[in-house]
């Protein structure tokens, strides 16, 4: 390793060790590195100011701004919260169908809305209906935190360390449903039915639950049939954007711009609603890992990668799977997707696209082992503090890493299988 290397490399830790203690903000240790790594660059020529103008990949922020406006659109009309309303509604106060319809509502939404959106919704949700069948709200709050980063894994636009794969490996939304989708569902079930033992004890008799219109909780008739129109015709577009001869990123700003034209809604307000704090982080964070690149370490990093999995195509899978997915559970999704995805583009002669879904499920699943492992697991144990019912630190990785264990082993056995690696 040589000293430029060196220096690369304790800029890419310095910046994880500064966000992970929370001294700074997760944007601004990006920032905050992104800035090291360029000056450092220039002075020892290790890349022209030229290149350095293209490290951040428009195409994904594309994607992601594009797709934020939208859902913030449609999340503006209420439809998120209408589906929820009426899972829990349909339960008909028995807490056992409540509790699987709080688990599926909670991984559809995390499709298409953040997921931090989408816990605040369904947590919200989730404890009104606890407080009025006087119920202890943590297996209902707990589950959707599991469920929220479990959900969207099969989709391109279900998270944003999916756009940061799916655009560097050029997989199209159809691929990445037809790749991923059979091991989401089935995780799905194998999550809920594990979530569903642990908190057995807690699902008492059928009670009755207040009658309640959902649809009285739509305010803006118009604004929610527009957001409806706007949402099927973005996932129709990604359906077909290979036919169009057009990029996903096109798709998510041509339907932001048709929600910002054809609704109601005021761009100014939207725009401060966007998670801008992801969108910085992303930018710096991607200079940090360009300039890394620029070193030649991950070229580097990628042959030790092969030489532990022996250059086997199973082992090699496996390896980025486990790594990936163990390095989420304390480390931003985000990161591990920037960090790993040059690697995979280093490594010659290997399944490219078993290694690329290895590296979706890995990042994707480790996001929901502790508390520590994101974002989505503090909100919840807070929103469960709010209502009076607190779970320790040991409580929930006990359930947390029971959960990821059973989703890592189960998609090794699907990668395997799938793509043909056993034997």
């Amino acid at each position: 390793m040589t000293s430029q290397s060196i220096i690369f490399v304790v800029i890419y830790l310095f910046t994880l060790l500064t966000a992970a203690l929370e001294m700074v903000p997760l944007s601004v240790a990006a920032l905050l590195g992104a800035f090291l790594t360029i000056w450092f660059g220039l002075s020892y020529g290790v890349f022209t100011y030229e290149e350095a103008t293209s490290f951040i990949d428009m195409k994904i922020l594309g994607l992601l701004i594009g797709t934020m406006i939208v859902l913030e659109v449609a999340y503006r009309s209420g439809i998120f919260r209408l589906l929820a309303l009426y899972a829990i509604k349909i339960s008909g106060g028995d807490s056992r169908l409540l509790f699987i319809f709080v688990c599926l509502t909670s991984a559809v939404i995390s499709m298409f809305l953040s997921d931090s959106t989408a816990l605040l919704m369904i947590a919200a949700a989730a404890a009104t209906i606890s407080r009025l069948m006087d119920q202890d709200p943590s297996p209902y709050i707990v589950s959707a935190a599991i469920m929220v980063n479990l959900g969207g894994t099969s989709t391109l636009i279900g998270s944003v360390s999916n756009m940061i794969i799916g655009v560097n490996a050029g997989l199209s939304f159809m691929e990445f449903i037809a790749y991923l989708a059979p091991c989401e569902i089935t995780l799905w079930i194998l999550t809920m039915l594990a979530l569903y033992m642990v908190y057995k004890p807690h699902f008492v008799v059928k009670k009755s639950v207040p009658t309640y219109n959902p649809w009285e909780s739509i305010e803006d008739k118009s604004l929610f049939n527009k957001s409806a129109l706007l949402l099927i015709l973005m996932i129709g577009l990604f359906l077909v954007q290979d036919q169009l001869n057009v990029g996903p990123e096109a798709v998510a700003l041509g339907c932001a711009v048709l929600a910002l034209s054809l609704t109601s809604v005021d761009p100014s307000d939207i725009f401060r609603s966007l998670d801008w704090e992801t969108i910085f982080f992303l930018s710096g964070f991607s200079v940090i890992v360009k300039g890394l690149e620029k070193t030649g370490f991950l070229s580097q990093l990628s042959q030790v990668f092969l030489s532990l999995s022996g250059s086997n195509p199973g082992g090699a899978t496996a390896l980025m799977l486990w790594i990936s997915g163990l390095a989420s559970s304390v480390v931003s999704n985000i990161a591990i997707a920037l960090t790993f995805t040059p690697v995979i583009k280093a490594l010659p002669q290997v399944n490219s696209t078993a290694l690329w879904s290895a590296l979706v499920l890995g990042t994707n699943l480790g996001g929901a082992a502790t508390p520590m492992s994101g974002v989505v697991v503090i909100m919840a144990i807070n929103a469960l503090k709010r209502e009076g019912s607190v779970v320790s630190f040991a409580e929930f990785t006990k359930v947390g890493t029971l959960t990821t264990l059973i989703q890592l082993g189960f998609s090794t056995l699907y990668l395997m299988l799938r793509f043909g690696l056993v034997g």
